[in-house]
């Protein structure tokens, strides 16, 4: 018997040692410590095999409250409970991990960030939002292009209960909402928090929207967009806060979210670490960009009073 629990422990060991190794940049966002829990602990609930998180570079933004009053907390956690490395740069830690977590809960740090990166090729999920401008988004794009570096970016909310439950393959159309507060610094005034409900629509109704319009008070915002083929989908972006939730119309069906859906980040990990193992991304970057072209459009047409405003090229 001792020699078969010395036999378990030693496969075990074995098993883990040929994790992939990941480096966390930016603990100044919940889901730096949340996301190793779920791969560092092999026996919670939620554990995603595959990769655990070995080292971290701390990032943070000093002029950003919900960046400055949480970097330090999140990054003692990551140490103390899961014996996470922390390194002085972004370029030392790259030496010893085999992909990227990048956490910043800035976007606007995403670009500088992913930089050292996409130069020693290592492939990279970046969290929600990928950038705070267009342009921001689309020079991630090119970099990575150029250096040839598989890079993913997405919301859990789209492999969550909720669009899995509403996605089908023949939606005539859709309406989803959420949580839409603001932050003064993001250009993109959307891609701070009203991107979860965002990508939630194009989940739900595919790429090929050509134009917006925005309605915009105090309280909430409207985005309309008309797609190519004709349909239509909108997003009510709430404040101060709401549930999640969507409308999704079918040919001869309509079909209405539950009022409640079980949430865990365990699924988009999944597709994570899928990604870092195969290179390939789960979505397409080019309906990522086009999220963001959404996001630009919608600016302009709130600019405009509300007029209709054309999705920009993103080719």
């Amino acid at each position: 018997m001792r020699f078969f629990g010395l036999f378990i422990l030693t496969v075990c060991a074995s098993v883990r040692a040929a994790d992939l190794r990941l480096g966390i940049i930016g603990t100044d966002t919940s889901h730096a410590p949340v996301f190793t829990r779920i791969l560092n602990d092999p026996s919670d609930p939620e554990h995603v095999s595959g990769a655990r998180v070995v080292a971290a570079f701390k990032g943070g933004s000093p002029d950003l409250p919900d960046s400055a009053h949480r970097v330090d907390q999140f990054a003692q956690e990551l140490e103390t409970r899961w014996n996470v490395k922390f390194y002085p740069t972004i370029e030392a830690m790259l030496a010893h991990v085999d992909a990227v977590l990048l956490e910043s809960v800035d976007g606007r740090r995403h670009l500088e960030q992913v930089r050292p990166v996409f130069a020693a090729r290592k492939p990279v999920f970046i969290d929600k939002p990928l950038a705070s401008t267009l342009a921001d988004a689309l020079e991630i794009a090119r970099l990575g292009k150029e250096s040839g570096t598989p890079w993913f970016s997405s919301s859990s909310l789209r492999y969550g209960a909720l669009a899995q439950q509403m996605k089908v393959s023949d939606p005539s159309g859709a309406i989803t909402w959420g949580p839409g507060p603001m932050e003064p610094h993001h250009q993109l005034d959307l891609s701070w928090y009203a991107i979860h409900p965002i990508e939630l629509l194009f989940t739900l109704m595919g790429p090929g929207c050509l134009e917006v319009v925005r309605i915009s008070s105090e309280h909430a915002d409207e985005i309309t967009g008309r797609w190519k083929d004709g349909r239509i989908g909108s997003v009510r972006a709430i404040r101060p806060s709401s549930p999640y939730g969507a409308v999704v119309f079918r040919p001869k069906e309509v079909l209405q979210s539950p009022t409640k859906v079980p949430f865990s980040y365990a699924p988009l990990l999944r597709e994570v670490i899928r990604f870092f193992q195969t290179k390939v991304a789960p979505v397409p970057n080019s309906e990522t960009l086009e999220i963001f072209a959404f996001m630009d459009a919608a600016q302009r047409s709130k600019e405009l009073g509300g007029q209709a405003v054309q999705l920009p090229k993103i080719d």
